[in-house]
C-alpha cells in the first residue's frame, strides 16, 4: 500500500499543492516553520480522518479562508483509492471513498494505516494516563472498528453513571436500579476495552524491546507494562466496592477509563530517568512496535510518517535508526528534517527508490529523484 497523490488546498499554510510520491522513501527538507510537518499531517488526515496533533478542524483551516480540501490517491493490491476530505466552517466534515460519502467517518479509519513519529510523542511520557490510553486506541482502531465503537459506547455510559452520582449528591435520593443499568452498560463494554488492550501491550513488549535495544546497542533496559483496575479481579466486584467512594466524590473511581501504560527504564520510570536523547529512542521504539503490531494485523504495511526524529540523537543511534527504517519490512516512507545534506548522504547509502522535495515560501518542488537533481 502507497499514497501516489496528494493535493492539498488550503489546508495550514498550504494554498494549493499537488504532490507524487515515491512508493518507498519521500524526503521535505526545509528550514523550521515552512510546512514540513503540515504534510504529513495531511497524510495522516486522509488515513486517519484526522489531524494527528489536534481534533479541531477548524484550526487546519488556511487563514483568512473559509475551508479545506485534501485528496489522495491511494495504490493497494493494485486498485488505485481516490480518497477526499472536506470542511466548511460552520458544516460538517465530508469524507469520501471513490466519490461516495462515508455514513460514519469511523468506518474509513483503519482502510488505510499509517504510523506518525513525531516530537509531539513525548506526551507520552510527559503528560498524563489519557495519552497513553488514547496511543492504546488509535492503535486497536485501526484493525478493529468495533473496539472504536465499543470505547464509544463505554464514554457514553460512564457520562451517564456520573451524572447519575452527582444527581444523587444533589437530590438526596438513591436508585440502585438506574445506577445498574450504567454498571452493566460500563461491565459489558470495559471487559472487551480491557482484554483488547492486554492483548495488545503482551504482544508490543517483546518486539520494543528488540527494537529499543537494536536502536541502542544495547545500552539500556526497557520495560513496557499496563496497570488496570480490571487486572485485579471482577469489574462488577470493583465498582460494587467503590460505590461509597463514588456516590461521595460524584464520579466513577474505577474503570478502564483509569487505565495507564508504564513506561520504564533500567527499573525506573522512563520519565525521570531518561536523557532526552534516551526518551526519544524509547518512543521511537514504541511506534516501529505498533508498525509492526498493524502490519502484522492488516497484512500489509502502514505508511511510516518520520517527522524530525533525528534532533536530539547522537550519531550512532540516528545510524540504528536509518539502517532499521532502511529495510524491506517497512513500506512507503515519509521524513522531515532541516538537514538536506544528511537525508542526501542517508538516501543515496541505501539502495531504494525516493524522491527528495525541498520546501520555501510555502511552494514544494522535486529536487532530487534517485539521485538525479530535477
Amino acid at each position: 500500500m502507497h499514497l501516489k497523490k496528494l493535493t492539498l488546498t488550503n489546508f495550514k499554510n498550504y494554498e494549493l499543492s499537488e504532490l507524487e510520491f515515491s512508493p518507498k522513501i519521500n524526503c521535505f527538507v526545509g528550514n523550521n516553520g515552512v510546512g514540513k510537518t503540515n504534510i504529513l499531517d495531511a497524510i495522516h488526515y486522509l488515513s486517519l480522518a484526522k489531524s494527528f496533533f489536534n481534533n479541531i478542524d477548524i484550526i487546519n483551516i488556511r487563514h483568512g479562508e473559509e475551508y479545506f480540501i485534501l485528496r489522495g490517491t491511494m495504490e493497494r493490491d493494485g486498485t488505485n483509492d481516490d480518497i477526499s476530505c472536506a470542511f466548511q466552517k460552520l458544516k460538517q466534515k465530508l469524507f469520501k471513498l471513490n466519490g461516495k460519502v462515508y455514513q460514519k467517518i469511523s468506518d474509513h479509519v483503519g482502510r488505510y494505516p499509517v504510523v506518525m513519529i513525531s516530537p509531539a510523542d513525548s506526551a507520552l511520557i510527559s503528560e498524563g494516563s489519557e495519552d497513553r490510553r488514547r496511543f492504546m486506541n488509535k492503535i486497536i482502531s485501526q484493525y478493529n472498528s468495533g473496539y472504536l465503537e465499543s470505547v464509544l459506547s463505554y464514554n457514553k455510559a460512564l457520562q451517564q453513571r456520573n451524572r447519575l452520582l452527582k444527581d444523587f449528591r444533589s437530590t438526596g435520593k438513591f436508585d440502585e436500579d438506574m445506577l445498574s443499568i450504567w454498571d452493566s452498560q460500563l461491565i459489558k463494554y470495559g471487559n472487551y476495552i480491557f482484554s483488547e488492550r492486554q492483548n495488545l501491550v503482551n504482544d508490543l513488549i517483546p518486539v520494543f524491546q528488540e527494537y529499543y535495544s537494536m536502536i541502542s546497542s544495547g545500552r539500556e533496559k526497557v520495560k513496557l507494562s499496563y496497570n488496570s483496575h480490571l487486572s485485579d479481579g471482577d469489574f462488577s466486584t470493583a465498582l460494587s466496592n467503590a460505590l461509597q467512594k463514588d456516590r461521595f466524590l460524584e464520579y466513577t473511581t474505577v474503570g478502564v477509563h483509569k487505565d495507564d501504560l508504564i513506561l520504564q527504564m533500567n527499573d525506573y520510570p522512563v520519565k525521570s530517568l531518561g536523557s532526552q536523547g534516551q526518551q526519544k529512542s524509547y518512543l521511537v521504539a514504541l511506534k516501529l512496535a505498533k508498525f509492526d503490531y498493524i502490519k502484522r494485523k492488516a497484512g500489509y504495511s502502514p505508511i511510516l510518517l518520520l517527522d524530525d526524529i533525528f534532533d536530539k540523537f547522537d550519531a550512532d543511534r540516528v545510524e540504528q535508526i536509518i539502517r532499521l527504517v532502511g529495510n524491506h519490512r517497512f513500506g512507503q516512507i515519509f521524513i522531515t528534517d532541516t538537514h538536506r545534506s544528511r537525508l542526501q548522504d542517508i538516501l543515496t547509502s541505501h539502495n531504494t527508490d525516493y524522491k527528495l522535495f525541498s520546501i520555501d515560501n510555502n511552494k514544494v518542488e522535486v529536487v532530487t529523484q534517485n539521485g538525479k537533481t530535477i
